[in-house]
């Protein structure tokens, strides 16, 4: 007797714009997750474009964004998404209701968009806030992969 395949959780980050921490969380959260779920990104008011400086941080640590898209959050609704993470308050706000049984999360990051200073100074700030994904992301992935090792 043959076991069910397993599916493979669908999680989506929304975050306003779409244009910078979600692009970065997704990148991060699917490469800490290893295969081992699908990841998307989506806007409530969705920019229409991936913001240059995160894709400049993102590629310094080896992770290419270039690629990928800003889009709207309505693409997902019957997706079949088992997880949403907000990663701002704006898109906590106004997330909508997903059909079935969906997991919420928010954790709020700063919006390095509106960073001011110098390249370097706004540079910096996407670093930080880069890492600061990473981290909680990082963490994310490693307890749902010890999760389904049990």
């Amino acid at each position: 007797m043959q076991n069910a395949p397993v599916s493979i959780p669908k999680v989506l980050i929304l975050c306003t714009g779409n244009s910078c921490r979600s692009q970065m969380a997704e990148e991060l959260l699917r490469s800490a997750a290893a295969g081992r779920m699908e990841v998307f990104s989506a806007g409530s008011k969705s920019a229409g474009y991936v913001h240059p400086k995160a894709i400049e941080v993102m590629k310094e640590n080896g992770h290419d964004i270039s690629s990928f898209e800003s889009e709207h959050l309505e693409k997902y609704l019957n997706a079949g998404i088992d997880t949403v993470i907000t990663v701002c308050d704006n898109a906590q706000e106004s997330c909508p209701v997903f059909p079935g049984s969906v997991k919420t999360y928010h954790w709020a990051f700063e919006d390095p968009a509106h960073a001011t200073g110098t390249d370097d100074e706004v540079l910096a700030e996407f670093r930080r806030i880069r890492d600061q994904i990473s981290l909680v992301f990082g963490a994310f992935a490693a307890g749902f992969i010890q999760g389904t090792e049990k």
